[in-house]
């Protein structure tokens, strides 16, 4: 088996591992962090995740950080059957062409990515500069989705970016450990890129359960193309991979890109449309309005004599039962 077609198969499984976690998490999107922590299925969503993670990771040691990082939109299409599925639902029409598009799109990536042998690694200079632009870019994107109502979609970008980031500084990392062992991580470099992966992995973690309030299928397409876009772009300008096929396979690389951002489209569409064929609160049928009824409407009834007498001897009179003065 080449090392090209194992990345592959992890980069496959790991997909599951995201998928079974983000269904998670998104059934327990509505709840607090201080109740999450204390959820057992939330701490299943991050073991899932932590697994997909090192698979992840395993991965971009056997092939180039523009080949793994597009197999995460298959986190997508795996979520979508899963969810259904644990809903107790049949994938719908929708669903299947929107699956049927980014499988189709991804395949076109795939076919173009950059196979060479060597993996590169950032170097001081490269890693202090994209820390910088991404830090820059997270509290954007951060400070986007804390506005009250805000879309969950900026938080969901947030998230995509913080993974892509961290896989490229995985990359660099498992390529140092590899070589040097443990020993390496005494580098500035490789010790700094350690910490921003733990920070970034912890940062799209809570961006992503703050993009599930609203919904799994939106959120979770946003983020799972972010996610590539980050890296490869990172791939692409600092590691010096390369697209097969130069300007021609960039035009088709562009045009698979595009076919896959359709199948997100209908499967974000799929889910919007599912959404709304739940009755909300206000669309229930009101109960019948109930009309007061005042003192002074009310028809006067007589009383009866005998009630009438009843009730006045049942009253005490006082003024009689006193002795008259002589």
């Amino acid at each position: 088996m080449s090392e090209l077609v194992l990345a592959v198969l992890l980069c496959i499984v790991s997909a599951a591992g995201y998928a079974g976690a983000a269904v998670l998490q998104e059934r327990l999107a509505q709840r607090p962090l201080g109740v999450l922590i204390r959820t057992p299925l939330w701490w299943a969503a991050i073991a899932l995740n932590g697994a997909g993670a090192g698979l992840h990771v395993v991965a971009l040691r056997f092939g180039p950080l523009s080949l793994v990082q597009p197999l995460g939109v298959l986190t997508l299409v795996l979520a979508v059957p899963l969810a259904a599925m644990l809903a107790r639902r049949a994938v719908t029409r929708l669903e299947g062409r929107g699956i049927g598009l980014a499988v189709a799109g991804l395949v076109g990536i795939l076919l173009l990515a950059g196979t060479t042998s060597s993996i590169a690694v950032l170097t001081s200079t490269q890693l202090i500069g994209l820390l910088l632009v991404t830090a820059a870019l997270l509290t954007a994107l951060g400070g986007w989705s804390a506005v009250p109502g805000a879309s969950g979609l900026w938080a969901a970008a947030a998230a995509g970016v913080s993974f892509g980031v961290s896989s490229a500084l995985t990359q660099t990392v498992a390529v140092h450990l590899t070589d040097g062992g443990l020993g390496a991580l005494i580098d500035p470099t490789v010790a700094v890129a350690a910490l921003a992966i733990v920070a970034l992995s912890t940062a799209g973690t809570l961006f992503t359960q703050r993009s599930y309030r609203n919904g799994l299928g939106a959120p979770l397409a946003v983020s799972t193309l972010a996610n590539p876009v980050a890296a490869a772009t990172i791939g692409l300008v600092l590691l010096g991979e390369q697209i097969t096929g130069g300007a021609l396979g960039a035009v088709v690389a562009l045009a698979s890109a595009g076919i896959a951002a359709v199948g997100v489209t209908l499967l974000t569409r799929a889910q919007v449309r599912e959404a709304a064929s739940v009755p909300a609160p206000a669309d229930r049928p009101a109960l019948p309005r109930m009309t007061a009824v005042t003192a002074t409407s009310a028809p006067a009834q007589p009383v009866p004599a005998m009630a009438a007498s009843s009730r006045v001897a049942r009253v005490p009179n006082t003024a009689s039962s006193m002795p008259l003065a002589q």
